[in-house]
């Protein structure tokens, strides 16, 4: 996954929360900005591209090792 201009470490946390405090932190976001979002939800591969979806903002990347899933998102905008 290439590099990401801010890093968001949601593992451990359950459904509905990965995609809540995704939604929270894409907000706060410049436009063009890129997040890292590593959580260990399996639902997560679910909420968060639906979230994207709703809020237009872009996955770049998904990827998935062992109980670690990480999503590249940036912010719509830039």
């Amino acid at each position: 996954m290439p590099p990401a201009d801010h890093d968001l470490d949601l593992f451990g946390l359950k459904c509905p929360l990965p995609a809540l405090k995704t939604e929270k932190f894409l907000k706060a976001l410049a436009p063009g900005a890129t997040v890292a979002v590593r959580c260990s939800d399996p639902l997560s591969v679910i909420d968060i591209p639906n979230l994207l979806a709703r809020t237009g903002d872009a996955l770049l990347d998904q990827s998935a090792e062992g109980e670690e899933i990480r999503f590249l998102i940036r912010k719509a905008g830039g």
